[in-house]
């Protein structure tokens, strides 16, 4: 069975969506960020103490949202087997990997970005700048589709999991129009529905 080590509220919300998406049976783990005696557990499975992390039938763990999202794409239906659109998939998850992540860690823990003690609220408010231009950015490539690339794909589940992830740091979303209205098809799907409930977070009404 496959095994999934997650965080709420954390961008392993993607694969998470992905594998109840696709009907498998799996495990879903929480992992213990805060308890050292879990930590240290949990980095036998992924020395880098990070999630998402998905562990194969076979005990192959794979990490890093780059490889798991496109690996559950491809194994369950949800990935474009155009070769120029999956072109496009890919680049849509470096960027999201490689820049929306990054300013997002950035912006939650500024400490892990700077050595000088005096500048970690310099960090953390050019990660929040960044990020919300980011997701400005998501919101332009969504006006006028209904899904990023030519259909629901990980990148959806991606940029949802940016979307609730900037709602849970009280981020203002009025400003973002397509990409409230491509929550709220998020929301429409079940599996969607059926994670959040598990991971126990829920979207406040109108965000």
């Amino acid at each position: 069975m496959l095994k999934l080590y997650y965080y709420p509220v954390g961008f392993s919300l993607a694969a998470h969506i992905l594998l109840e998406e696709s009907g498998t049976n799996y495990d879903a783990t929480e992992v213990g960020f805060g308890d050292p005696a879990k930590m240290n557990a949990y980095r036998k499975i992924n020395p880098r103490g990070l999630v998402p992390a998905l562990q194969l039938e076979d005990g192959e763990v794979l990490t890093e949202n780059v490889a798991i999202l496109p690996y559950l794409s491809k194994r369950f239906g949800f990935w474009p087997a155009d070769p120029v659109a999956e072109a496009r998939a890919m680049s849509l998850l470096g960027y999201f990997a490689t820049a929306v992540a990054t300013a997002a860690a950035q912006m939650s823990h500024p400490e892990r970005h700077t050595v000088d003690a005096h500048g970690i609220s310099a960090v953390q408010e050019a990660g929040l700048n960044a990020f919300r231009s980011h997701l400005a950015a998501i919101d332009t490539k969504l006006q006028e589709r209904r899904w990023l690339i030519d259909a629901y794909s990980a990148c959806d589940a991606y940029a949802f999991a940016f979307y609730v992830y900037g709602v849970h740091k009280g981020l203002a979303t009025d400003t973002l129009r397509a990409y409230r209205v491509h929550k709220d098809r998020m929301l429409e799907r079940d599996a969607v529905r059926t994670v959040l409930d598990y991971i126990g977070v829920e979207l406040p009404s109108g965000r």
